[in-house]
């Protein structure tokens, strides 16, 4: 995770964006410590990095690399104004050991990867390049299935779509092309789906250890539907990183050794 210390709105790279919108960083920066203090409660260790002055999107360390069975896959931004963050977090992880690899083609980490236990679904359409999830793939070792994204209010995969454990998903049905949804179905029949007003609260955009959920806690219904699965469910207030296009999972970088 990274502190929001930086964190503001001055330009406008997805629809929840509005710079003339004013933000609360102190509130920013609180929101946020709760939500890393919910990760302590649950046993997870919290890693940070360093904010650096003049990123303010660096808080949504999910964008920042994807990390699986301890190989790091950079990240390399669509847009300038998030384009030092990539070398920053590849870094980050050089420095404490592990195997990297820069990219060569235009992904956004794991706001666009979504890691399974046998395979990783990559999202397409707004921000990371096809040609990334074949490069993924061959780095990574693991079987990449692409899935394109058709709203651009769900302008990364994990915005519309989030793991319940290494085998199942919950996802915003609307997010995707007719064809992707064909694939969700098939692959995950035991789905759970989220409705139109969960999603436009980010409420995808969650994290689960396979047994606890942390989700925005404006999306009542998905909370209602994950515990009737007999999911734990902790409710997290990001409003005010929510004025970025940002959540739960946009601020949590999982680090799978």
């Amino acid at each position: 995770m990274c502190r929001p210390d930086f964190f503001t709105v001055t330009y406008a790279i997805n629809p929840w964006m509005d710079p003339s919108a004013p933000t609360d960083p102190a509130l920013a920066l609180r929101q946020w410590e709760e939500l890393r203090a919910a990760y302590e409660r649950l046993g997870h260790r919290v890693s940070l990095i360093d904010p650096i002055e003049g990123m303010p999107d660096m808080v949504f360390a999910a964008n920042g690399a994807l990390v699986v069975d301890g190989l790091v896959y950079g990240a390399r931004f669509a847009n300038p104004e998030r384009a030092a963050e990539g070398p920053a977090y590849l870094k980050w992880f050089a420095d404490h050991g592990f195997p990297t690899m820069e990219a060569t083609f235009t992904n956004e980490g794991e706001g666009d990867f979504l890691a399974m236990d046998d395979f990783i679904l990559a999202g397409t359409g707004f921000r990371t390049d096809i040609t990334a999830h074949k490069e993924a793939q061959e780095f990574l070792g693991k079987p990449v299935i692409t899935l394109k994204l058709s709203d651009p209010r769900y302008y990364h995969l994990d915005t519309a779509l989030f793991p319940l454990d290494g085998r199942n998903a919950a996802y915003y049905p609307g997010a995707f092309s007719d064809g992707s949804r064909r694939v969700l179905e098939t692959l995950f029949p035991d789905a759970i789906t989220a409705d139109e007003e969960d999603a436009a609260v980010l409420g995808l955009n969650a994290v689960s250890d396979g047994r606890n959920i942390i989700i925005n806690m404006e999306a009542v219904n998905l909370t209602n539907k994950l515990r009737d699965r007999g999911f734990s469910v902790i409710p997290v207030d990001l409003s005010e990183l929510r004025k970025a296009g940002g959540g739960p999972k946009c601020c949590t970088l999982e680090i799978r050794p």
